[in-house]
C-alpha cells in the first residue's frame, strides 16, 4: 500500500514549477537575497523577482520600464515571486529593477 501511495505522490513532486513568464529567458540579474529573471516573447518583455529562500512571506518587487514609458511595477509581500510584469517594448531600451527584503538590483538601460 505504501508503494502505491508513493507512486501517486512522486510524479507530482517530480514536475518542476513552470516559470511565470512565457518566452525565452534573456537575462538573469542576481543579487544578495534573490534574482530577477527577464523573458522575451516577440515585442514583449516579462520579468519576475524570485527570492533565494521561497516560502516565507516577505516584501518583494519587480519593475520593468521601456524607454519613453512609465515603469510597470508589482510589489507587496509574497511567498514565491513578485510579478510577472509584462511590457510592450518593441526595439526600445529597458530598465529592470527588483528587490527581496533589503536586497535589490537595478539593471540600468540595456537593449534586449
Amino acid at each position: 500500500m505504501a508503494a502505491g501511495l508513493l507512486a501517486l505522490v512522486a510524479p507530482g513532486e517530480a514536475h518542476a514549477a513552470a516559470p511565470p513568464c512565457s518566452g525565452r529567458k534573456i537575462r538573469t540579474f542576481v543579487f544578495s537575497t534573490g534574482q530577477v529573471q527577464v523573458f522575451r516573447k516577440r515585442n514583449y518583455i516579462c520579468a519576475v523577482t524570485m527570492p533565494k529562500r521561497a516560502g516565507k512571506r516577505q516584501p518583494m518587487s519587480v519593475s520593468v520600464q521601456a524607454r519613453g514609458s512609465r515603469a510597470v511595477v508589482n510589489k507587496g509581500k509574497f511567498t514565491r515571486y513578485a510579478g510577472p510584469v509584462t511590457v510592450h517594448v518593441g526595439h526600445r531600451r529597458i530598465w529592470i529593477k527588483g528587490s527581496v527584503g533589503a536586497g535589490r538590483v537595478s539593471s540600468g538601460w540595456f537593449q534586449c
